[in-house]
């Protein structure tokens, strides 16, 4: 059995004494100069860059870090989801923004946030990864008042989970090899044939239905959403809200349970996140595949999905642990079919 990355976080490559690039334009700072620019303790402590990836850039200056989100980020529906991160009905559960509205916006249009810093989950050290917390925090997320939250602070946007799945299957029919070795054809058709058997909902394609559960979902939920605050020794909350809605509370539990399904998770780990889940009230139904089988379906194609985007641009062969991916793929085609949506 071969172990998925449990979790992702970015390493912490120290910046040049210089933020601004050279051959930047003379008076225009660089988006990591701006960003710690944001930080109280930005004066005194050296800007470190923890993330610079297309869905986000994150920079740490001190005991605070500074987000800037995707460009076609809703400014809106991040203020809302800001405020309820700071929420006291989330105290413990989600990590509270230094400020509850974003706090500025660059030069190139990106929405920018603060946060405190918080230690991340030891991808060498899967072993002591902090599953069964995460679904303790997962129960109490998923039991949150949404309803008096929304009374709060208007309509909460929608868990953005379905929309990230399909913008995967986008980035792997747009991808294009960048020379010979990228995987065959027949990868991507099995990729499409599993999304074409997956429900309009879980496709983005149509509303969650009515008879299915709702709760306030983080929408994105993998090892790499949990930090320790406060630094060292805190307790694990939640980070990155930038998914977080009101949707189907099995969503967050789905990347997981496909990383199982296809082998790519120890069972102790799975065990683990189930028993905290469980412990503070578990799913709301009695047949617990049954309620994730769906959305379990819909991570192994998205999964799957990303893994052969990046692999057809670097023109490389898929890895085992992708090889996994495809083939769980291929065994839901093999599945009974479902009726849209």
């Amino acid at each position: 059995m071969h172990q998925i990355p449990q979790s992702a976080p970015p390493g912490e490559p120290a910046l040049p004494g210089d933020p601004s690039p050279a051959g930047a334009s003379p008076g225009v700072a660089s988006p990591v100069a701006e960003l710690a620019a944001l930080l109280p303790s930005s004066r005194t402590a050296r800007p470190v860059l923890l993330a610079d990836r297309p869905d986000g850039m994150v920079v740490r200056v001190g005991d605070a870090v500074a987000k800037a989100h995707a460009p076609a980020t809703d400014s809106t529906a991040l203020g809302v989801r800001l405020r309820v991160a700071g929420d006291r009905a989330l105290e413990g559960v989600l990590l509270p923004p230094l400020h509850p509205v974003p706090t500025g916006r660059l030069q190139d249009g990106r929405t920018a946030t603060v946060w405190p810093y918080g230690t991340p989950v030891d991808p060498a050290a899967p072993e002591a990864a902090p599953w069964e917390e995460a679904g303790v925090l997962l129960a109490r997320l998923h039991a949150a008042p949404y309803r008096e939250l929304a009374e709060r602070y208007g309509p909460l946007p929608a868990m953005r989970g379905p929309l990230k799945a399909a913008a995967a299957v986008a980035r792997m029919r747009s991808a294009e090899p960048a020379g010979a070795g990228a995987p065959p054809p027949s990868v991507r058709r099995a990729v499409e044939r599993a999304w074409d058997r997956l429900p309009g909902w879980c496709r983005a394609e149509s509303a969650i239905p009515a008879a299915r559960p709702h709760a306030l979902c983080h929408g994105d939920f993998h090892l790499g959403q949990l930090v320790r605050r406060p630094v060292p020794g805190g307790r694990w909350q939640l980070i990155d809200v930038d998914d977080l809605g009101l949707g189907e509370p099995a969503w967050d539990l789905a990347r997981p349970a496909a990383w199982y399904a296809a082998g790519l998770l120890q069972p102790a780990a799975w065990e683990q996140l189930l028993a905290g889940y469980l412990a503070v009230g578990g799913p709301p139904t009695d047949d617990l595949w049954e309620w994730l089988d769906h959305p379990a379906r819909t991570l192994t194609v998205q999964t799957a999905a990303v893994a052969t985007a990046k692999a057809t641009v670097g023109a490389r062969p898929l890895d085992e642990d992708e090889e996994s991916l495809i083939e769980a793929c291929c065994r839901i085609v093999e599945l009974p079919g479902v009726t849209r949506p």
